[in-house]
């Protein structure tokens, strides 16, 4: 299987040398609206491409608001703080995720709590979320949810769209609304999926996108929060710009903010790569059908969108059962110049988080075990 993988993959991309696992494309109006920023001196945070990069988000993802940020884990962080997210709360995850997502907690002072993912979407299971709660949780007096054992506020679930795979929000959104929980989607990989029609990151309170380079599309380092609703949204772009009060040159902040603004260089590679981002989604879809059709007769399983959903297929993913055969699948294609790569180490297997909360994580342990990702650069021909 692995030579025969191989090949096929040389043969689709048409490349002899490295094939990376998710590099970017640039065939558009990069460079020009690059030099345009350039030539205007608006590099920094002020610039007409950070609004117009805004605004095209919102118009693709149907969210209220948009708000860029300078990366991915900066908008998690200011979604968290929104959300009411307090140093020493406890927040519910997943233990597969990227470490960003648990970096994002750590520095505010807040533990995460890991529960199992689901099958269907690699993202974080309402069925093993439900069983933790009814076990280790209580709705107090005040309205708040409470862990048993520290007596610590349970204050939101924090799901992610594996590899832009939609989690199943409805029914995670049930259990965070019984639990006085607030949903706040970590949206990093999910930029062009959507669930039962409707895009990821518009479901939960806030949500956050990534534009790091590897994306579906990329600012070089980005990020945006999505916001439900308008006026949420106002309050996350005065905090991201250091909360300052507008005037004509006075320096008045009315609160604690963030500098997390993104810097309109940045803005003016997302707004160019806004226009092909149709293109790079279809592509996208092509290869996943390609590989979907190679593995079908093959002793590996490629990872299909739920019913539900229909994917970005971020990174296309392959499940071998057999571990040793994983590991020499990965090895191979590696030492061919293929990049491929297992999925990250469990959140609760890293030293920082290994004394973290944890429900029953069998599915979680069995998909690091056995998951290969594999590349998966939308085709595009210039």
């Amino acid at each position: 299987m692995i030579e025969s993988f191989i090949e096929f993959v040389r043969d689709t991309y048409k490349i002899s040398d490295l094939i990376p696992l998710h590099a970017p494309t640039f065939n558009g109006n990069e460079k020009a609206y690059l030099n345009q920023t350039i030539d205007s001196t608006f590099v920094s945070s002020v610039g007409k491409f950070v609004d117009e990069f805004e605004n095209k988000i919102e118009g693709f993802t149907g969210a209220s608001k948009a708000v860029a940020t300078v990366n991915g884990t900066a908008a998690l962080n200011v979604a968290l703080h929104m959300a009411g997210v307090e140093r020493g709360d406890l927040v519910i995850t997943q233990a597969l995720t990227f470490v960003a997502t648990c970096n994002a907690l750590y520095h505010m002072g807040v533990e995460p709590v890991f529960v199992d993912v689901s099958k269907i979407s690699l993202g974080l299971c309402p069925a093993s979320l439900e069983v933790w709660l009814n076990d280790n949780a209580d709705i107090n007096d005040s309205g708040k949810c409470i862990h048993k054992s520290t007596g610590k506020r349970l204050s939101a679930v924090v799901p992610m769209h594996t590899f832009g795979h939609p989690v199943e929000l409805d029914e995670l959104l049930l259990v965070c609304e019984k639990w006085n929980l607030v949903l706040i989607e970590d949206a990093a990989e999910s930029l062009g999926s959507f669930y039962k029609g409707r895009h990821t990151g518009t479901f939960g309170k806030f949500s956050a996108i990534s534009f790091n380079g590897n994306k579906v599309i990329t600012t070089g380092g980005g990020g945006m929060v999505l916001c439900r609703d308008e006026q949420d949204g106002k309050r996350v772009k005065h905090l991201t710009t250091t909360a300052k009060v507008p005037h004509p040159y006075e320096f008045y902040h009315d609160e604690p903010g963030f500098n997390y603004r993104l810097p309109n260089l940045n803005a003016a590679l997302g707004c160019a790569q806004m226009e092909v981002l149709g293109e790079f989604l279809a592509k996208k879809r092509l290869l996943a059908d390609s590989y979907r059709s190679f593995f079908n007769k093959l002793d590996a399983t490629f990872v299909v969108e739920p019913e539900y959903a229909k994917s970005n297929y971020w990174l296309n993913s392959i499940i071998i059962e057999d571990k040793s055969e994983r590991d020499r699948f990965l090895e191979v294609t590696n030492s061919n110049n293929i990049m491929t790569r297992p999925v990250w180490k469990l959140m609760n297997t890293l030293p920082a988080f290994s004394n973290c909360i944890q429900g029953n994580l069998d599915m979680s342990i069995s998909l690091e075990k056995s998951l290969i990702n594999l590349p998966s650069t939308p085709i595009i021909k210039v």
